[in-house]
């Protein structure tokens, strides 16, 4: 089992890094690979709504930066973090560019996955923030992993993430939930449980 927890801030190893190196932490203590992706700080293209991807098998028609290698990465994974720093009461326009993209040329490969959402801030906009991202994996079929209190951190600084004790003990829960949730799954998948066969074939539209 493997989970792949991508941080959305293009600070290598700042506050957002901080809280996800607290979930691969208790993850590797369950025996479930984690691997930290960095989007770092190269620009991203933003989804332009062109479709091209639908005659495409999982991957954009844009191929020049990270996110086709990101959604062939994460068809090997079984669970997903998105970490995001917050800008202005919202997430990174970093993360929301690599996410609109993964998730609308690649969604196949994300559902019936479990995903978390995690945000940093030095004071407010979090709740706002995990809203934004949680969406992605509600329209996704992706059980969401919760915890025990909202999931973020908060801090200037990494040092000050550190002494934020509520905020990490908040991201370990998140790996003990992970973990319990993906065994959950592969004992269910060994014994006969598989994912469901959903609809997915009206869309409706109200304006003519």
């Amino acid at each position: 089992m493997k989970v792949l927890l991508f941080n959305g801030s293009a600070r290598q190893n700042g506050c957002t890094y901080t809280a996800l190196a607290e979930i691969a932490k208790v993850l590797e203590e369950q025996n479930v690979e984690a691997e930290i992706v960095q989007l770092g700080g190269q620009p991203v293209r933003d989804c332009i709504g062109c479709r091209k991807c639908s005659e495409l098998d999982n991957a954009c028609i844009f191929s020049d930066d990270m996110v086709n290698e990101l959604i062939r990465k994460s068809e090997a994974a079984d669970g997903f973090v998105f970490g995001t720093p917050v800008y202005y009461a919202h997430p990174s326009g970093r993360i929301l560019s690599v996410m609109d993209r993964m998730f609308f040329a690649g969604g196949d490969v994300f559902r019936h996955k479990p995903a978390a959402a995690v945000a940093s801030a030095r004071r407010a906009g979090t709740t706002a923030s995990l809203d934004v991202l949680n969406k992605y994996f509600t329209i996704s079929e992706m059980p969401v992993v919760s915890s025990t209190y909202w999931n973020n951190v908060h801090g200037h600084t990494a040092e000050d993430v550190s002494k934020d004790l509520e905020g990490l003990q908040t991201m370990r829960n998140i790996g003990r939930n992970m973990a319990w949730l993906l065994k959950c799954i592969k004992l269910g998948a060994e014994n006969g449980v598989g994912s469901p066969d959903t609809e997915r074939s009206f869309v409706t539209n109200f304006i003519r």
